[in-house]
């Protein structure tokens, strides 16, 4: 069944924009190429070399011809590991840097699309696209291409010299081609253990990849998608470093194997050509045909294996392209206009939001809302009211259907998308920490910050008692979101985070729930520090958050139900007398 004109045009795009990654490295490219021609050419060469040891160094009964026709079988030998190495090499070392420039480009571009796409598309799968599609492309870019070429040029030139020896032999050879697969494993405890070290540092890979984009709010909450960059770099250089390693054991392996092979039908040779002197059997013809019908025949079968290879990649080059041409729904303007003093007002204009997802449904319901600079607002209502989406769109995670937000009276869609960011720091309800030390995951909103700085953080987040009593103290290495911490604990820490960051504005989302009644205390008591002289934005269900707030707004399916304190909504807001009778209930 032939493919699609969709899929062909899809295939020879994949095509073109992997040449793109391998245009910059032509040198090595031209250095594979003449490696290339240089071995197959040897290869050809040695069905005549045998072809003339037979017939000229045996016919003339001098051993001393005999040996000088070794010698030189030997060298072209020699020549062909040589040029072995070399190919596979610089083949294997162009297959293994233009997957990693594809994985840099391809996480570049995904670390700044809009959160919406990660709700659409599976993290999982867009791991294994970075991982297996890469690992995939990489054998085909580095190995299964090279191979192919090689066995074409072996198997035409095999069979145009099947037909100069003998036309008769070759025609009953192409019936049954012989195929004789003898593996040498020589180096092959090394090659295993450098294999599963290259498979361990691109596992990682993978799992950084998840961790930043199951993160990713607050990765560009806090504008750390550069440092985020440099990190995956670093780690895709290192998995580039063992593989390079790898590489090298391979083409020793495979040095060491025609070396060998070779090297013993050289021997066997010599050996045969002194009987060959003595009359015990027949000249070079044969010899030679055999050579080439080997040839023919491992070639065959070799380019029948690669074809399955090649439609692998295809897909994986398919899958791969269609990242990088992922478009990113939010960016700033082309000419952003200027953000004055930031001091926290916020307008909220007849704001409407519907997720992709469902269209149908608006999350934000014609919302009109001002917040004042330097007050704290509490937003209550039922679960899908609509609070966190609210928190999305200040922050341009999403941008709305109609309606607009203004910040010091700029439309944030004029603002550019890093300078809007930068005046909100964030704590979500689930604390969001990454691997690595505790000193790194508070420094994560200001990367530049001293060590006494992060320190003061913590100290103001109620953290650093804890903190100092870890093994390693600001030192001590987290696992994957904070794994070993205390719920409470690990809030503190992002508090920290978000203290250090500094920002005017502050989106607190249900920071305290699900802690105990210890946690909560001092949780709250950092809160109060946080809050201080800032506009803050809070979403809870408990009471007592609610009513320290200047004032609330009760968001019911999108929609401002009532805005105003706890004791005037408590007279005028149905809703909220419920919501606040619910909690005095479960309390």
């Amino acid at each position: 069944m032939a493919d699609s004109p969709q899929n062909s045009q899809s295939r020879w795009r994949a095509i073109k924009i992997a040449a793109q990654f391998i245009a910059p490295y032509q040198r090595q490219v031209i250095y594979s190429f003449l490696a290339l021609f240089f071995t197959a050419a040897i290869t050809l060469s040695i069905g005549q070399g045998i072809r003339l040891l037979i017939d000229q160094g045996f016919a003339t009964q001098s051993k001393d011809l005999l040996s000088q026709y070794v010698g030189i079988f030997l060298l072209l030998v020699i020549a062909l590991a040589a040029g072995t190495f070399t190919r596979y090499y610089w083949v294997t070392w162009l297959g293994e840097r233009v997957i990693a420039d594809i994985r840099n480009q391809v996480f570049n571009h995904l670390i700044h699309l809009h959160p919406g796409f990660f709700e659409e598309n599976r993290s999982l799968e867009i791991q294994s696209r970075l991982t297996a599609d890469m690992t995939l492309l990489q054998t085909v870019i580095g190995s299964s291409v090279s191979f192919a070429l090689r066995n074409l040029i072996m198997m035409t030139g095999g069979i145009i010299w099947l037909f100069i020896t003998n036309a008769k032999l070759t025609a009953l050879v192409m019936i049954c081609v012989p195929l004789v697969v003898v593996p040498i494993l020589i180096y092959g405890r090394r090659v295993r253990h450098l294999s599963r070290q290259s498979q361990d540092k691109v596992a990682a890979v993978g799992a950084y990849v998840g961790e930043v984009l199951g993160q990713i709010k607050t990765v560009q909450a806090y504008n750390h998608q550069w440092i985020d960059q440099r990190k995956f770099h670093d780690q895709v250089e290192d998995a580039f470093a063992v593989a390079k390693q790898r590489t090298q054991q391979r083409a020793l392996l495979v040095t060491s194997v025609i070396i060998l092979v070779l090297g013993a039908v050289g021997l066997m040779l010599w050996v045969g050509g002194i009987d060959v002197i003595e009359g015990r059997i027949s000249g070079g013809e044969l010899a030679a045909f055999v050579f080439y019908s080997v040839i023919v025949g491992s070639a065959v079968a070799s380019i029948s294996e690669v074809i399955g290879e090649l439609q692998r990649a295809a897909g994986a080059a398919e899958r791969t392209i269609e990242l990088l041409q992922a478009r990113n729904l939010i960016q700033s303007p082309d000419e952003p206009s200027p953000l004055p003093q930031v001091r926290g007002n916020i307008e909220i204009d007849q704001l409407c939001f519907s997720y992709p997802s469902r269209p149908d449904i608006l999350a934000i319901d014609h919302l009109t809302l001002h917040i004042r600079a330097g007050e704290t607002l509490a937003l209550v209502g039922p679960s899908g009211a609509g609070k966190s989406t609210l928190f999305d769109l200040l922050l341009r995670f999403f941008d709305s259907r109609s309606g607009g937000i203004k910040l010091e009276g700029v439309d944030i869609r004029h603002l550019d998308i890093f300078s809007l960011r930068r005046c909100f720091a964030l704590v979500s309800q689930n604390p969001a920490l990454f691997y690595g030390t505790i000193s790194d995951n508070i420094r994560y909103a200001h990367p530049d910050a001293s060590e006494a700085e992060v320190e003061a953080a913590a100290q103001a987040a109620y953290a650093h008692e804890f903190i100092c009593k870890l093994p390693q103290g600001y030192q001590t290495l987290l696992g994957d979101s904070g794994l070993g911490l205390s719920g409470g604990q690990k809030q503190r820490l992002t508090i920290a985070r978000a203290l250090l960051a500094d920002a005017p504005i502050l989106l607190l989302d249900e920071a305290t729930s699900a802690l105990d009644a210890q946690s909560e205390f001092w949780v709250q008591q950092a809160l109060k520090r946080l809050m201080l002289d800032r506009t803050t934005l809070v979403i809870a269900h408990r009471l007592a958050t609610v009513q320290s707030a200047d004032r609330i707004a009760v968001l019911d399916h999108g929609r401002l139900d009532a805005l105003g304190s706890h004791a005037e909504l408590l007279q005028s807001s149905a809703l909220y007398a419920r919501l606040a009778a619910l909690q005095l209930q479960s309390q």
